[in-house]
């Protein structure tokens, strides 16, 4: 039994060697990709029109998500909230518990996560399907630089779009709890108002904006670089690889959001 347990063990280190490198690796195509990018920004001719597009893409195509599901978040907080309130007779701090909620959390997290589905999945099938159709090789042979020329306006056009689309996620979110409190509930519209103008404080208005443009950068980055390097995928090709980038953008980005939510609250906590 004993040979045998060392007999797979000592098969399967070379596997998580490969593994291992492979991983680390990755980390540092990632990094190399992110640098290039952000150095491409001071090189990057006309930089502008195209910024100006992909707050287009990133603001204003998303805009109806990010309003519907802010209203129905501050619904569903303002419910769950008068409820819970109500067993300790603190319905009263309803206004509170909504904008903390949304402040400090749900606003960010959620208004990124939206993004991600729709701007971030729409990125990285648009730079795999110009992989896949040779148009960034087309790009790099006119001389002209692919990542200033297709990464780096959305990473421009991300530091803005998010945290104004997170704001109006937030304020949204306030007036649906005010719906599903004041006007469902009976809540008193006053008190509820008053007490959100009391627990919001600038630290977490501070909180709010640093989570939604480091959200911001991180998934735009990352969907970006798997959309970019979407031919590298060794079990698919063509469309079956666009639609695997397309996948790993939105999971990894995702993941990579609630991870980055995490680290950047124990700093202000």
């Amino acid at each position: 039994m004993t040979r045998t347990f060392l007999a797979k063990s000592g098969s399967m280190l070379p596997l998580l060697g490969r593994e291992t490198l492979r991983i680390i690796s990755g980390f540092g195509d990632f990094a190399l990709f992110t640098g290039r990018s952000f150095g491409a920004l001071a090189t990057s001719r006309r930089l502008a029109r195209r910024v100006i597009r992909s707050v287009y893409e990133q603001g204003t195509v998303c805009l109806p998500v990010i309003l519907i599901v802010g209203l129905f978040t501050g619904l569903v907080l303002g419910l769950q909230g008068y409820h819970v309130l109500s067993r300790f007779g603190s319905v009263g701090l309803l206004g509170t518990l909504v904008s903390l909620s949304l402040v400090r959390e749900m606003g960010p997290v959620l208004a990124a996560l939206m993004l991600i589905g729709q701007a971030g999945s729409a990125l990285a099938a648009e730079l795999g399907i110009q992989r896949n159709t040779e148009q960034i090789v087309a790009l790099e042979t006119m001389g002209v630089e692919s990542h200033g020329y297709l990464v780096a306006p959305r990473l421009l056009a991300a530091l803005l779009v998010y945290p104004i689309q997170t704001a109006l996620f937030v304020v949204v979110g306030f007036w649906g709890g005010s719906l599903s409190g004041s006007l469902l509930l009976g809540v008193d519209s006053g008190v509820y108002w008053s007490s959100i103008e009391r627990a919001i404080e600038p630290r977490d208005l501070r909180e709010c904006f640093i989570k939604a443009a480091c959200f911001g950068l991180l998934s735009v980055t990352i969907c970006a670089y798997q959309g970019f390097y979407a031919d590298r995928n060794p079990s698919a090709t063509g469309a079956r690889a666009v639609s695997a980038a397309t996948t790993r953008a939105v999971v990894i980005s995702s993941i990579m959001v609630l991870i980055a939510d995490y680290v950047i609250s124990s700093f202000f906590i």
